[in-house]
């Protein structure tokens, strides 16, 4: 019996009914925006996308449609048992479901939904696709595989941690500032089911711990601190001082009197009954029986497998088959490489010591340090303006939703890093959000914000993540995807952009280009410094130090991500070398035909790929030049 059957059962048995993707990467699998619970597989009333959208996308020959059926009738099911993500991506026919995400049945059934799509590709024969298909055909694969690995390891026994907290994005959902619509009466009883569903989530997730804690598998101590924080943020007393009142204090103008007064009733039972006995229970549990049985180690390699684990991370978040000990020694050559220009910069702008006392300098100059929140809100917008009218010099196709500059949550802030995006709505009724970090703003640089700008705005995330959403030509799965490697390796390519879009002017912003550069360099040492080579956190807070301008909250923020989300920090470096990898490859097979504008229209428009599969389809578009 090999360890997936020990650990689900017979699998296949799971086949008839509703499953979908479960994340299986480590703890933030379990938050964000994801899955729900198992039942008997939906009707075409409920499920009839997968039909219409097949429609839609008319297949090339009658391969391209099988395959299409495969894969639309898969993200069906995946939607089914992940309804937050639906909600995020603007579909609503699950916005009362919360989803279990942790439970055995539940997990079974998402890998089932894996196996019998993989067993489905092989009636698939890809000599006979083309474009487009053929590309769908590889990333399918790739994914299915990569996913049935993963479940190898008890990702469920560690549920929460501090980044990508589901306990926290239930929270910012729950404000009206989320993925939630509260537009309709509808909506606000759909949510009234969420919070049920959450309350549920939480025993779960509790009886995880628990097991996890008989079994060895738990979180470092730092991890389980750094959550406490969030999680007593929401600990009030009066239902109306929550965070989950907000909507109830914005109705929008179409809902009814009555229907103001019976929801404004339902709110205040329900937070009152569920939503906030279940954030005591949990942040009760951690804090006082879950802590004391916490782990005082930081790295993956203490945990019962954690060393294959861990490396199973490394190869799902890179899209590669590079080992821990390849990635660190790319990491230390980035990092020599990036030293060297920054040296130039330093030199250039005559400050006459070493470069860490240049770090020093820069960490302590007042210039390059804002006073009020809303001076550095208005200093990204001001960034903004400069940045969309040149777009159209490297890029000629542009998102329609829109993007909101908007700061982090005070509940959030600090553990969170200075700027993240949340992707728009599909149907673009919710902007994206580029969320500023305005806590502890000594740690937030003025030299460093165009660069981080173009990383999580535009032509990065915001791009990136739009463009693939609207192309109505690509199935589901391909337009919503998040391959790590490629998504942050574009964002971290699109910092590379800012000269030609008119930016990096100063050297100093160069030079905050350069360090966020090396940030991402530095990533790749410190993450398998610390989960494969028995790094302390003040390893690696030192090594941070002495290689980057950050500031003190980055650095501990940082670390204590890479603490809590192993792997996911080393695809921003791989994926970006691989990019420009595949523009030089273009540059020197065109030579003066080469286009700037073409080139960056194949590596987006057809959405989030599997490294390998974007090297594949950049050969075969070379080959068709």
């Amino acid at each position: 019996m090999n360890g997936l059957t020990e650990k689900f059962g017979a699998i296949h048995r799971f086949s008839s009914r509703q499953i979908g993707e479960w994340h299986r990467i480590f703890p933030a699998v379990l938050c964000a925006l994801a899955l729900t619970a198992c039942g008997p597989r939906p009707d075409a009333g409920e499920h009839g996308a997968a039909a219409a959208e097949v429609a839609a996308l008319k297949p090339s020959n009658a391969m391209a449609a099988k395959l299409l059926q495969v894969v639309e009738e898969y993200y069906d099911h995946y939607l089914a048992l992940n309804p937050l993500q639906a909600t995020a991506q603007g579909d609503h026919r699950f916005d009362a479901r919360f989803g279990d995400y942790v439970t055995i049945t539940w997990m079974a059934d998402s890998l089932g939904i894996e196996q019998e799509s993989l067993e489905k590709l092989q009636s698939i024969n890809p000599r006979k696709l083309h474009g487009e298909d053929l590309v769908t055909y590889e990333a399918f694969k790739r994914g299915r595989e990569i996913n049935i690995e993963g479940y190898r390891f008890p990702s469920e026994l560690l549920p929460v941690q501090q980044f990508s907290n589901l306990a926290s994005s239930f929270a910012v959902a729950g404000s009206g500032q989320g993925i939630q619509p509260f537009r309709t009466a509808q909506d606000y009883d759909n949510f009234l089911s969420r919070m049920d569903g959450f309350a549920a989530w939480v025993d779960h997730a509790i009886a995880n711990m628990r097991q996890g804690v008989e079994k060895g598998v738990v979180q470092p101590r730092i991890v389980v601190e750094r959550t406490l924080p969030q999680l007593e943020a929401q600990l009030v007393d009066d239902p109306k001082q929550s965070i989950f009142w907000r909507p109830i204090l914005n109705f929008p103008a179409g809902i009814s009197v009555p229907d103001r007064q019976r929801l404004t009733k339902a709110y205040a039972d329900r937070i009152a009954t569920q939503v906030l006995p279940a954030y005591r229970r949990l942040h009760d549990f951690l804090k006082n029986e879950y802590l004391p049985h916490a782990r005082a180690s930081i790295g993956m390699s203490d945990l019962p497998n954690g060393a294959s684990w861990y490396a199973y991370l490394v190869r799902y978040h890179t899209g590669t088959s590079m080992t821990p000990d390849e990635v660190h020694r790319l990491g230390l050559s980035e990092v020599t490489r990036i030293r060297a220009d920054m040296e130039r910069i330093k030199n250039q702008v005559g400050h006459a010591g070493d470069l860490r006392s240049f770090f020093d300098a820069l960490r302590t100059d007042p210039r390059f340090y804002y006073h009020e929140a809303s001076e550095l809100l208005a200093g990204y917008g001001a960034i903004r303006q400069r940045v969309e009218p040149a777009l159209p010099l490297l890029f000629a196709v542009k998102p329609k939703t829109s993007l909101e500059i908007r700061a982090v949550e005070a509940f959030r802030a600090p553990t969170e890093a200075s700027a993240s995006y949340e992707p728009a709505s599909a149907d673009g009724k919710r902007p994206g959000v580029f969320y500023v970090n305005t806590y502890d703003l000594a740690s937030r640089p003025t030299y460093a914000m165009e660069a981080l700008f173009l990383h999580e705005g535009v032509p990065g995330h915001h791009l990136q993540i739009s463009v693939a959403q609207e192309a109505a030509n690509l199935p589901r799965f391909r337009r919503f995807a998040w391959d790590t490697a490629y998504g942050e390796g574009w964002a971290l390519y699109a910092e590379s952009l800012g000269r030609d879009l008119g930016l990096y002017t100063d050297p100093y912003n160069a030079f905050g280009a350069l360090s966020n550069e090396m940030w991402r360099a530095v990533r790749l040492v410190v993450d398998t410094g610390i989960h494969s080579k028995g790094w302390t956190r003040e390893q690696a807070i030192d090594y941070f130090r002495a290689n980057t301008a950050l500031g003190d909250a980055d650095i501990a923020a940082e670390v204590d991500r890479y603490i809590a989300w192993p792997g996911q920090a080393l695809a921003y470096k791989v994926g970006q070398l691989e990019i420009l990898k595949l523009r030089q490859r273009a540059q020197q097979k065109l030579g003066a035909q080469f286009d700037i504008r073409a080139f960056h229209s194949q590596i987006l428009e057809s959405g989030s790929l599997p490294l390998t599969v974007l090297d594949a389809k950049i050969d075969r578009w070379l080959a068709g030049k």
